[in-house]
């Protein structure tokens, strides 16, 4: 294990399949999702949760995230009046899309034009994330997509386990991508490598627990590691 500086001039790598996760990995929404939270929590006249532990819950589908918010809502209708406030105040936001990190875009459709199967991992509900790839004209870009409300929530490997079946691939020709613990523990439970991204909703130390195979520290790292764009100094931990 090493962490600093290294340069990668390609990777002889087994991977044929990358799975990402989308807000916090892909998009830059995490703002959105807390503010979000918090209108909604709001509006259930519930006590506000700090950015922090709203932070913690994201990559989780929304009913189990309110339930680590506000355990005490369990078997409540306030938990639906919660979901609906949330909906709302997100779609509102999102009439103008949460823009992709930098780089994203690009190194996308570099890993497409060098064969590899792309698939999407996520928390999101299947109308939002529909929505979305439509907005950007992204619907026939991935080879699968997973969402929250039609399997399992993260970190339960089922997810992914669906999309090995599909695009027919091995564990160990897969790779997960994603912002979280429970990107990163989802991956470890279906027996797949992970890579984290540090610039999404948790903090590097909690992410380096997981023990990923690589962290990065922007998206055009993954592709200089995977060979897939012009290799490039880049500070990054190793696993």
């Amino acid at each position: 294990m090493r962490s600093g500086r290294a340069r990668w001039s390609g990777w002889v790598n087994r991977y044929e399949l990358l799975i990402f996760d989308w807000d916090g990995t892909l998009v830059d929404s995490i703002g959105r999702i807390v503010e979000s939270m918090q209108v909604a929590a709001r509006a259930c006249e519930l006590p506000q949760r700090d950015e922090a532990s709203l932070k913690d819950i994201i990559g989780l589908a929304l009913p189990e995230a309110i339930a680590t918010l506000y355990p005490q809502l369990a078997g409540s209708s306030v938990v639906e009046d919660f979901r609906r406030y949330y909906s709302e105040h997100y779609l509102a936001l999102e009439a103008q899309p949460s823009p992709l990190y930098p780089g994203v875009a690009e190194v996308l459709q570099a890993f497409r034009d060098r064969g590899y199967l792309l698939a999407v991992a996520t928390g999101k509900g299947r109308l939002g994330l529909n929505r979305v790839l439509a907005g950007r004209g992204w619907e026939a870009f991935f080879d699968v997509t997973r969402c929250a409300d039609e399997t399992a929530s993260k970190p339960d490997p089922q997810m992914i386990h669906e999309i090995l079946c599909h695009c027919g691939k091995r564990p160990e020709r897969a790779l997960m991508v994603g912002d979280s613990v429970f990107d990163l523990q989802m991956a470890r439970h279906a027996g797949i490598d992970s890579v984290a991204v540090t610039y999404g909703a948790q903090p590097v130390e909690v992410l380096r627990g997981c023990k990923p195979r690589l962290m990065i520290d922007r998206f055009a790292e993954l592709g200089a590691w995977l060979g897939a764009v012009d290799s490039f100094e880049v500070s990054a931990y190793v696993g």
